[in-house]
């Protein structure tokens, strides 16, 4: 079984589903979008998303009508795989749509920005065999990167963080996507051990380093 952390966007809470991995993801509707292929090729037992990126996908298959092939979805930092500060991280990207021809390709990608359901939509010129589209939340602390957290904030940002933390040897840090005082403590105790400012805020400065030290860490 796979441990699915969502955070529901209408109870601003978390929820953790126990689920196999040919059984559809939480919030997903029609079964057009299962475990496994959001999993991808992490190998993580326990993995997050949101509520919202789950309807912006349902609203995405519907239009679209057809299956839509996922080559990579959700991955954890320590894994790899893209920037030091990827939505993948997030659990709130995917990449589609590589076995379709470039005029479906194209087609897709006009849909899913017609569609509005949808933060980013990488354009085709920088993802010309795959469709990107993402639904990040929050200013970035950083161009292009994860919003600043503090605590008392819940959701998939926390659950990257907080793996992010474990992930750079912090201990006493769990992941249940909730900035507790718990996380507050690691985030200021990996501050204090990087001449960061020790003010348990996550912003440009420590999401960089954090996520620059264990990007890929366990392929290394």
């Amino acid at each position: 079984m796979i441990n699915i952390l969502v955070y529901n966007n209408q109870t601003n809470r978390m929820e953790v589903h126990a689920k196999g991995l040919y059984e559809p993801m939480p919030y997903n509707y029609g079964r057009s979008l299962t475990v496994a292929e959001f999993r991808g090729r992490s190998n993580s037992d326990i993995i997050w998303t949101s509520r919202g990126v789950m309807d912006s996908w349902n609203t995405t298959r519907t239009a679209w009508g057809r299956p839509i092939y996922v080559g990579y979805a959700f991955r954890r930092i320590g894994e790899g795989g893209h920037s030091n500060q990827s939505q993948h991280y997030a659990g709130t990207s995917f990449d589609v749509g590589q076995n379709l021809s470039n005029a479906d390709r194209n087609s897709l990608r006009n849909l899913a920005e017609q569609l509005g359901v949808w933060s980013y939509v990488e354009p085709a010129y920088l993802t010309p065999t795959w469709v990107h589209f993402d639904r990040r939340a929050g200013i970035p602390a950083c161009a292009a990167g994860y919003p600043v957290m503090r605590e008392g904030m819940v959701g998939v940002y926390v659950c990257t963080l907080q793996d992010a933390l474990g992930t750079a040897g912090i201990p006493g840090v769990g992941i249940d996507g909730i900035f507790g005082p718990a996380t507050q403590r690691a985030v200021i105790r990996f501050q204090s051990e990087n001449g960061l400012t020790a003010d348990g805020v996550v912003g440009c400065q420590t999401w960089t380093l954090l996520t620059s030290m264990t990007n890929g860490i366990w392929r290394r």
